[in-house]
């Protein structure tokens, strides 16, 4: 157990300045392990990266896929540096096969949607597509299903015609009838919704992902994007995990690029640049434009420090 702490200390020590550590209370340098190492490990390689992914504040399922990833890497190139971070698919098992060779995967849209409003009614929606937003998402949130197919319908309505590209959040069934152009689901809503029907629909599919393990579940789909974060703290929704910073964006995004990618949650007008340099080709904003006092101009301006 002495090599795996060794390990494990080494990791931690070569990567605590790339803002991938979350302080957390309750693991610290030279506590003794978790229960993180189970029977299923590979080898110490495994346990010694799941143990410091831990120790940096990566939740356990993270930790467990970071173990694994740490011990692929080690063996595939040639022994253990500390000074690396996994970042290759094969590192983590990633589907091994492209688009056009998965029956599967759902329609592809653009690699990069640029600047993605998160809009709560149908009038954001129009107001987007004459801010000429290139993407808009429709976060409508009601128990009234009347409402929800009559704000989706105008919502499609009002971006025919345009460059705007809308995807409806959770309503998967409304926006199939309503024909939209694409979908956006959370994680939980992978195992309720119909995927065979939405993708026979040729509706596009993005999913939303919080860390390497539901990265790792949504590469299974073959979603038509993929949307990470929360990368700052947001009060807009309950997230599942503390915000994962600028260090573990990069990461992803690296991890990651053979998707269209979007970063998410808590960006304004003085992150959107360093969070647009992570390599992901499309930032989400909410408040950066629904608590702004021109929100037209304000789309303007984001779209400016996303491309500076």
């Amino acid at each position: 157990m002495s090599l795996i702490r060794d390990l494990a200390d080494q990791i931690i020590q070569a990567h605590r300045q790339d803002d991938l550590c979350i302080p957390i209370p309750k693991f610290s340098i030279g506590s003794p392990p978790p229960r993180i190492d189970n029977e299923a490990a590979v080898d110490h390689y495994e346990l010694a990266g799941a143990l410091a992914a831990v120790e940096m504040g990566f939740i356990e399922e993270d930790a467990k896929v970071l173990g694994r990833a740490w011990s692929r890497m080690t063996l595939q190139d040639g022994g253990f540096n500390p000074f690396k971070w996994p970042s290759r698919p094969e590192h983590f098992d990633l589907l091994p096969w492209t688009r056009n060779m998965n029956p599967n995967a759902f329609k592809e849209c653009p690699k990069r949607l640029g600047l993605y409003g998160v809009m709560p009614d149908a009038d954001w929606v129009k107001r987007m597509v004459e801010a000429e937003i290139p993407t808009v998402q429709l976060r409508y949130k009601s128990e009234d299903r009347f409402k929800i197919r009559k704000q989706i319908k105008e919502a499609v309505k009002a971006t025919e015609g345009s460059k705007t590209l809308l995807f409806i959040n959770d309503y998967w069934e409304e926006a199939v009838d309503a024909e939209a152009y694409g979908v956006h689901l959370g994680q939980e809503d992978l195992e309720t919704a119909n995927l065979e029907e939405i993708r026979a629909a040729g509706l596009r599919l993005g999913i939303s992902t919080h860390g390497y393990a539901e990265l790792a579940h949504a590469d299974r789909f073959c979603p038509s994007y993929i949307a990470m974060g929360a990368v700052f703290a947001t009060n807009l929704k309950k997230m599942p995990t503390a915000p994962q910073g600028l260090g573990r964006l990069y990461q992803y995004a690296k991890l990651m690029s053979h998707y269209p990618l979007v970063a998410i949650g808590g960006i304004d007008q003085d992150s959107i640049h360093a969070v647009a340099k992570s390599g992901v080709g499309s930032v989400a904003v909410v408040r950066a434009i629904t608590q702004a006092k021109d929100p037209k101009a304000a789309v303007k301006h984001l779209q400016e420090l996303m491309q500076a």
